[in-house]
């Protein structure tokens, strides 16, 4: 996918100030689309691109939780999350929301993918201001969140393959589910039946990346179907 301009803007909170990335028109409702581990890379940029497109058009916004670094391999990754403060994350993406509020989103809506996807949960209990939630493969540990307490709508999605015991897996995708039940809210759990983590994950950089993590799947429909009930969630929660 072509790389689109994306303005970046600075969101304070609590005497602190973090960039972020918007693209999408002013005044479409808004979408904070939570980085993987990585960091805000060129595959979190491609997914709020595509999101900035899809259906009449939502406006995207990517908070540098990493606050500037990114991970080039498995370890910086896993060191960068390992130190990441889980409950300021939370705090970014209210300030987040709220920013697009002010800049003319009157309902916004939460996605993320891996560690994105568990904060994006954790914002459905954590923070009101978020209207709708879709998260991809992650699931927040119980000292974070219990989606059980979740107040907004909430549809994940994982792959069948996913072997992160107790993030992603198949357990945790059904135990999430469960708990979602019980939350009364509305909510969709879907399983990708030969898709393995991250099979959001397209461009020939993010298949090479996955490839050299041991991730073979290539699965174009199940990557658009994902796409598909993703829009017709947001667009359900977010454009009424």
């Amino acid at each position: 996918m072509a790389s689109a301009p994306f303005d970046k803007v600075q969101i304070q909170r609590e005497g602190t100030t973090f960039d972020a990335f918007v693209i999408g028109k002013e005044g479409a409702p808004g979408i904070i689309v939570l980085q993987e581990w990585w960091g805000v890379d060129f595959e979190i940029k491609n997914h709020a691109q595509k999101i900035s497109q899809l259906g009449s058009g939502f406006r995207a916004l990517i908070p540098d939780l990493y606050r500037g670094k990114v991970g080039l391999d498995v370890a910086e990754a896993q060191h960068l999350m390992d130190g990441l403060d889980w409950q300021g994350a939370v705090k970014d993406i209210k300030a987040s929301a709220n920013w697009l509020k002010a800049n003319g989103s009157r309902k916004v809506g939460v996605t993320g993918y891996c560690m994105g996807g568990a904060l994006s949960i954790a914002s459905a209990v954590l923070v009101p201001e978020v209207d709708a939630v879709v998260a991809f493969y992650g699931v927040p540990s119980s000292e974070l969140a219990d989606p059980a307490q979740a107040k907004a709508p909430v549809q994940a999605h994982f792959g069948e393959l996913d072997n992160y015991v107790g993030f992603s897996d198949v357990t945790a995708a059904k135990a999430l589910e469960e708990k979602l039940k019980s939350s009364g809210v509305p909510s969709e759990v879907y399983i990708y039946p030969g898709n393995d983590h991250a099979f959001m994950n397209r461009s020939p950089d993010g298949v090479k990346r996955r490839k050299g993590m041991g991730m073979e799947d290539e699965d174009d429909g199940a990557v658009q179907l994902a796409w598909s009930r993703f829009a017709t969630w947001m667009t359900r929660y977010l454009c009424q």
